[in-house]
């Protein structure tokens, strides 16, 4: 047992935790303000939504003992073995307990990173078991793949630091896959939908950004070198994904406050695979051109006329896309022996390697998303009717107002 690093695992556990609601501020401030409440709500929810199941069946199929490569067992269902005794295939200094708690935060923060898709047209009751059946076929298995012992892609070689493939790709590409299935809002394509509390998306942003430093350098499980690299690389790419897209903004109109908070998370999001393996001056160019990516995916989404609604797919899943094959352009073992050498460094292998991960990682999300929702919406029904969608799903899912009084 070393004692720092529990401390510092404990903090980075809180940290990532603090992130799920911080989302919920992100899109909440984005949305119409009778969507408010319901989309701070649904993201909030997936806490108690997810902790539940990761305790009872979650972390035994993502880090149980191996299955075929592909799943794990349900030996540790209800957290049977899981103790403060470490457990050295994961975290050899730390009790494998407090393990299981980080890696529950993140399987919650995924699928609350979905909610920005279907906000403002969702029944609440279909959001609940989209998030809990999402969870268990779509999360569970590709964490497996790439973090757990045995995992098909980790045995691959495949690189992913913090969850740009398990967290970002996943939750983006589902985000997308739900919206071919979900009807469009209203009055999508017809009127102009404002933000309600532009203040309180920053403040959401930022928020993530401080968050972030817990979900990319504690990912380290240990307070040493690679988590300290993580922490500054962590902060070096959302910074230069902010200005870079302020600067992209505004060349084509003026760099809106909504734009360069955008910018910020996407930064954060493509440098999460490669935060434990490349270096500052790396983690600038991965994060300058991360907000190329995903502000010219939405123009795309723009252009397709697709109801995403906040853009969780440009921004999530391209970003997570990116930041995955960044780590196959920019690994470096000068950083950290235990990952390897990308692409700049003549190392081919890696990079297909990674390519191969993003392929496979894509396509299960999109077809396994796809068959959920096309089961929940024959079945009970994904959406609010539309007088449900006119008077706002605060009013119409909870009974209450955002804004409420004189």
């Amino acid at each position: 047992m070393n004692y720092a690093d529990i401390v510092w695992v404990l903090i980075s556990t809180a940290l990532v935790m603090l992130m799920t609601p911080a989302v919920g501020l992100f899109y909440g401030g984005m949305v119409r303000r009778k969507n408010l409440l319901s989309t701070i709500t649904m993201s909030a929810l997936t806490l108690g939504i997810i902790s539940i199941e990761w305790v009872l069946v979650g972390y035994s199929m993502a880090f149980g003992p191996n299955k075929f490569g592909l799943i794990g067992t349900l030996d540790w269902a209800g957290l049977r073995d899981v103790g403060y005794k470490p457990n050295p295939d994961y975290a050899a200094t730390i009790p494998h307990l407090l393990f299981m708690a980080f890696q529950m935060m993140f399987a919650v923060i995924t699928p609350a990173l979905i909610v920005g898709a279907y906000v403002e047209r969702i029944k609440f009751s279909s959001y609940i078991l989209f998030t809990l059946l999402w969870a268990i076929f779509v999360y569970n298995p590709v964490a497996h793949w790439v973090w757990a012992k045995g995992g098909w892609l980790k045995n691959l070689g495949a690189l992913d630091f913090a969850g740009g493939t398990v967290v970002h790709i996943t939750a983006g590409v589902s985000a997308l896959s739900l919206s071919l299935v979900l009807r469009p809002r209203k009055d999508f394509g017809k009127v102009q939908m404002e933000p309600n509390n532009i203040p309180l998306t920053l403040f959401g942003a930022f928020l993530l950004w401080f968050g972030w430093f817990g979900f990319n350098g504690g990912s380290s499980l240990a307070a040493n070198e690679i988590g300290v690299n993580a922490f500054v690389v962590t902060n070096v790419a959302a910074a230069a994904a902010a200005v870079s897209w302020m600067i992209i903004s505004w060349l084509y109109k003026k760099p809106s406050a909504i734009g360069i908070a955008t910018g910020a998370v996407v930064g954060l999001v493509a440098i999460t695979p490669a935060s434990g393996y490349v270096n500052a001056l790396s983690a600038i160019v991965i994060g300058a051109v991360a907000s190329i990516i995903s502000f010219y995916f939405i123009r795309l989404r723009e252009r397709l006329k697709l109801d995403e609604t906040l853009d969780v797919w440009a921004c999530h899943g391209m970003g997570g896309t990116w930041g995955a094959i960044a780590t196959g352009i920019f690994a470096s073992k000068a950083v950290n022996s235990a990952g390897g050498d990308g692409l700049i460094f003549g190392n081919f292998r890696l990079f297909l390697v990674q390519i191969l991960s993003v392929a496979v990682v894509w396509a299960f999300s999109f077809v396994v998303t796809f068959i959920i929702a096309k089961i929940l919406d024959k079945t009970v029904g994904l959406s609010v009717t539309y007088e449900e969608e006119t008077v706002g799903l605060d009013i119409s899912q909870h009974g209450e107002e955002a804004y409420g009084g004189i």
